[in-house]
Protein backbone atom coordinates (compact mmCIF):
# COMPACT_ATOMS: atom_id res chain seq x y z
CA UNK A 1 0.00 0.00 0.00
CA UNK A 2 1.35 3.22 -0.79
CA UNK A 3 2.52 6.10 1.78
CA UNK A 4 -0.17 8.53 0.36
CA UNK A 5 -3.03 5.41 0.88
CA UNK A 6 -1.94 4.76 4.04
CA UNK A 7 -2.11 8.41 5.62
CA UNK A 8 -6.09 8.72 3.38
CA UNK A 9 -6.41 5.55 5.89
CA UNK A 10 -5.29 6.91 9.17
CA UNK A 11 -7.29 9.65 8.51
CA UNK A 12 -10.66 8.51 7.73
CA UNK A 13 -9.64 6.44 11.30
CA UNK A 14 -8.87 10.08 12.88
CA UNK A 15 -12.50 10.86 11.83
CA UNK A 16 -14.36 7.88 12.85
CA UNK A 17 -12.51 8.38 16.59
CA UNK A 18 -14.41 12.16 16.59
CA UNK A 19 -17.87 10.78 15.20
CA UNK A 20 -18.05 7.36 17.49
CA UNK A 21 -15.83 8.27 21.08
CA UNK A 22 -17.66 5.12 22.06
CA UNK A 23 -15.57 2.72 19.99
CA UNK A 24 -12.74 4.37 20.44
CA UNK A 25 -10.51 1.55 21.60
CA UNK A 26 -11.42 -0.45 18.66
CA UNK A 27 -10.35 2.30 16.08
CA UNK A 28 -7.10 3.27 18.13
CA UNK A 29 -5.96 -0.43 17.78
CA UNK A 30 -6.65 0.33 13.75
CA UNK A 31 -5.04 3.26 13.79
CA UNK A 32 -1.97 1.56 15.59
CA UNK A 33 -2.20 -1.53 13.15
CA UNK A 34 -1.94 1.44 10.21
CA UNK A 35 1.18 3.16 11.68
CA UNK A 36 2.86 -0.54 12.24
CA UNK A 37 2.06 -1.15 8.45
CA UNK A 38 4.02 2.16 7.79
CA UNK A 39 7.18 1.25 9.35
CA UNK A 40 7.10 -2.45 8.26
CA UNK A 41 6.93 -0.97 4.91
CA UNK A 42 10.28 1.23 5.67
CA UNK A 43 8.00 4.59 5.48
CA UNK A 44 8.51 7.13 7.62
CA UNK A 45 6.22 7.93 10.14
CA UNK A 46 5.16 11.64 10.54
CA UNK A 47 5.95 13.82 13.74
CA UNK A 48 2.19 14.08 14.17
CA UNK A 49 1.28 10.29 13.94
CA UNK A 50 4.28 9.73 16.37
CA UNK A 51 2.90 12.36 19.14
CA UNK A 52 -0.39 11.28 18.28
CA UNK A 53 0.64 7.28 19.02
CA UNK A 54 2.94 8.71 22.14
CA UNK A 55 -0.90 10.07 23.71
CA UNK A 56 -2.81 7.33 22.80
CA UNK A 57 -0.62 4.75 24.73
CA UNK A 58 -0.54 7.55 27.73
CA UNK A 59 -4.45 7.68 27.61
CA UNK A 60 -4.34 3.90 27.50
CA UNK A 61 -2.43 3.82 30.50
CA UNK A 62 -4.07 6.42 32.35
CA UNK A 63 -7.38 4.63 31.72
CA UNK A 64 -5.98 0.99 33.35
CA UNK A 65 -6.80 2.99 37.09
CA UNK A 66 -9.88 5.29 36.22
CA UNK A 67 -11.97 1.87 37.62
CA UNK A 68 -9.43 1.22 40.66
CA UNK A 69 -10.76 1.61 44.37
CA UNK A 70 -9.17 4.02 46.31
Amino acid sequence: MAFEDLKAGIALLLQEIEKRPEDRHVLQEELREKIAEMRGLGLPVPDDLLRLEEQLDQNDADDMFDNMPI
